[in-house]
């Protein structure tokens, strides 16, 4: 995993050089995207690059890199570092200015990096092969643009931490109003009577590629219902079953909320179910 790209050219990740100028460094100026490859099979390529450009347009960073260039960069990465099971992570700065200004510099190049990194291989519809997931619960106190892919992650760190300190391996996050908005690094999916519900896209949430794969997957297949509502804190702590998603966790069943059981607290038959409707379909996209 040592071969990396920045701004056009691949290199050890040691000779890699960024200005401590660099308004990612100061800032948390940029947008990025990790996604998974499976011996050489990427998971919502197109979409990935689609949330990254609509990312870099909402902050105003021009970038003349097209979906053809970015999946170059990617099976060169693969390629170069080996093949296998990799993330590839991409990441776009505004670049680096002479001083340190809020305002956004003109006539700057962006900073372009990306990595790939190992992943474990792909989860399986298989309980005694998943992962369960034990969360805690917390306001959300990020910033009202989580719709946007930003590098300035500090308030999802913090609330990840939260969970961390506590013993479990995510934080569970609900607005003033003590509806779901999402949990610090994945979208959140509670399960009741059989459907599947999770909160409906706004400025409160990251648009989940994985969220979005699964919901067109179960939607194509039709065995199991789905509703995109409102959610509450109560309807988490009530659900049959609650699931997690993200690029990295596929559908993560999470089996504790704050030290209490969800359900029976063992991993769900839906989540079962819907696991190998995405096995089976997640390369579609």
């Amino acid at each position: 995993m040592d071969t990396v790209y920045l701004n056009g050219n691949y290199m050890p990740m040691s000779e890699a050089r960024i200005s401590p100028m660099d308004r990612g460094f100061l800032f948390g100026d940029g947008i990025y995207e990790v996604v998974p490859s499976y011996d050489g099979r990427m998971v919502g390529f197109v979409p990935h690059m689609e949330r990254m450009q609509q990312g870099l347009d909402a902050i105003e960073v021009k970038l003349n890199i097209d979906q053809a260039e970015w999946r170059g960069i990617a099976d060169e990465l693969i390629q170069r570092n080996g093949g296998g099971n990799l993330g590839l992570y991409f990441h776009v700065s505004r670049g680096a200015d002479v001083r340190r200004n809020h305002a956004y510099p003109e006539d700057i190049p962006p900073t372009v990096y990306a990595f790939a990194f190992q992943i474990p291989p792909a989860p399986i519809a298989d309980k005694a092969a998943a992962t369960p997931f034990k969360v805690s619960t917390a306001e959300d106190l990020r910033w009202r643009r989580c719709n946007i892919k930003s590098t300035a992650l500090l308030g999802n760190v913090m609330h990840y931490q939260q969970g961390h300190a506590a013993g479990n391996g995510e934080t569970i996050l609900y607005n003033a109003a003590g509806e779901l908005t999402e949990a610090s690094a994945c979208n959140v999916y509670v399960i009741k009577n059989g459907t599947v519900i999770t909160p409906p896209l706004d400025h409160q949430k990251l648009p989940g590629i994985t969220r979005l794969i699964l919901l067109a997957l179960l939607s194509r297949d039709g065995s199991i219902p789905v509703e995109e509502r409102t959610v509450t804190l109560d309807e988490l702590r009530n659900a049959d079953e609650v699931w997690l998603t993200s690029s990295s966790k596929e559908i993560a069943p999470v089996v504790s909320i704050d030290g209490e059981p969800v359900g029976d607290g063992n991993i769900g038959d839906v989540w079962l179910a819907a696991q190998a409707i995405y096995s089976a379909g997640k390369f579609d996209f």
